[in-house]
């Protein structure tokens, strides 16, 4: 086909219904430069892979965007995935989303655990849960990808437990997961090749210093999001020295590693939602404008490729932990005071003291709702008794009254008779 057409080309000359050579040499070029872009902005494929049937892997953040295209990957290699959803398990839509995912990856241990980011509490319970149990479970990996933003113009927000919601769902949150599961991380076999996964994001290289809280009157969202995004940096930096700083009984290395992984910018729900202002004009704005964020940014399979290298890279074994992943290689930090000592135990000791003062203020709420609840069942059995005994005494009234109108027809019959 193609040498018959070149001949009548060379023979007849150039078909009129065919564009011309400049024409089509103009819409090759754009095709190939959005071609070109579109390769480029879609980053790293991961090469690695591993063996994980039998491993198991704990995940936030795993019912959407990156972390779902992670559980996908990972259950499709034959893992054991524990997603940590806030979804109650008989919420519909995390029962399709597990069904959804066994099917397609044709692996049935998908499972779900309710463990809620906004609540200190949620997190404790489960975490505690995990780490009471003898023999200790297997763990080989722990992937943190919950995360949350605020919109660009929308106000300041707290979680139940009084928290700006950002900072405790990106990192006060995480914070006090890993450090509740320490115990059972470090409790792995020595040939268990464990690695804690910190997705970040480069917004952490434009974040206000740790040294200074973030004033109410100094918040912005974007401010916030790249504050909590610095803090897990430092802290998944700290939590690296704070294993390697355990003494094995058995005297052998510390065998967990911790590898902060940035995905780089991704067509998310959260990307969306700080696109689109979390207006309906912006989701109109950014509808119109889709190929754009098609172009330029990385669909959520492709986002999840660094965070794959992370968890199955071989040669990652030969290395300490506390190393930045980026594009499914290894690549050096953009702030030296990721690494800084004094603002990791400055950051570490804030959030113990925090999350001791929110959980005794949550316990007291929930001691008083506890005892009001308490009070409003003795109420009610209260009325339920009282209810009963007015019950039983109006039936005894009714019982006499109906003897006593028995006895005076009696009598008057008897006296009747007496007439007659």
């Amino acid at each position: 086909m193609p040498i018959p057409f070149l001949t009548s080309i060379i023979l007849d000359g150039w078909p009129s219904w065919l564009p011309g050579p400049w024409t089509l040499t103009k819409a090759g070029s754009a095709l190939g430069a959005i071609a070109f872009t579109k390769i480029y902005a879609s980053g790293a494929t991961c090469t690695a892979e591993r063996n994980m049937h039998g491993r198991v892997v704990m995940i936030t953040g795993g019912t959407s965007g990156i972390g779902a295209a992670t559980v996908y990957e990972l259950a499709k290699r034959g893992a054991q995935v524990i997603i940590l959803t806030h979804h109650e398990h008989n919420d519909p839509f995390l029962v399709d989303f597990i069904d959804d995912m066994r099917d397609r990856t044709n692996n049935q241990l998908i499972y779900a655990e309710q463990v809620n980011l906004r609540s200190l509490h949620s997190v404790r319970k489960f975490a505690t849960k995990w780490v009471d149990n003898a023999p200790p479970r297997r763990l080989d990996t722990i992937i943190l990808c919950g995360a949350t933003l605020t919109p660009p113009g929308k106000d300041y927000t707290e979680t139940p437990d009084g928290v700006e919601s950002t900072w405790q769902v990106n990192y006060l949150s995480n914070f006090h997961l890993l450090g509740i599961l320490s115990p059972a991380i470090r409790a792995q076999p020595f040939d268990r090749d464990v690695r804690i996964i910190i997705p970040t994001c480069p917004a952490y290289i434009r974040s206000p210093s740790l040294d200074k809280a973030l004033d109410k009157k100094d918040w912005s969202p974007g401010k916030a999001y790249a504050r909590s995004k610095l803090a897990m940096m430092v802290f998944g930096k700290a939590y690296q020295k704070h294993l390697d700083a355990y003494k094995r009984p058995d005297q052998l290395p510390m065998n967990a590693r911790v590898f902060l992984v940035d995905p780089g910018y991704t067509r998310t729900p959260g990307m969306r939602r700080w696109a689109t202002r979390g207006t309906i004009w912006g989701l109109i704005v950014y509808l119109f404008l889709y190929a754009f964020s098609w172009l330029f940014l990385k669909s959520a399979r492709m986002g999840a490729q660094s965070i794959l290298w992370a968890v199955m890279e071989g040669s990652l074994v030969r290395d300490k932990g506390g190393k930045v992943v980026k594009e499914c290689m290894v690549v050096d930090c953009a702030r030296k005071d990721v690494d800084d000592e004094a603002v990791a135990k400055k950051l570490w000791e804030s959030s113990d003291k925090l999350i001791e003062e929110k959980e005794k203020d949550a316990a007291a709420k929930r001691a008083r709702a506890k005892k009001r609840e308490m009070e409003k069942e003795e109420e009610r059995k209260e009325r339920e008794r009282v209810e009963e005994i007015e019950s039983l005494v109006n039936t005894i009234k009714k019982g006499k009254q109906k003897e006593k109108e028995k006895s005076k027809s009696g009598k008057k019959a008897k006296n009747g008779e007496k007439t007659a």
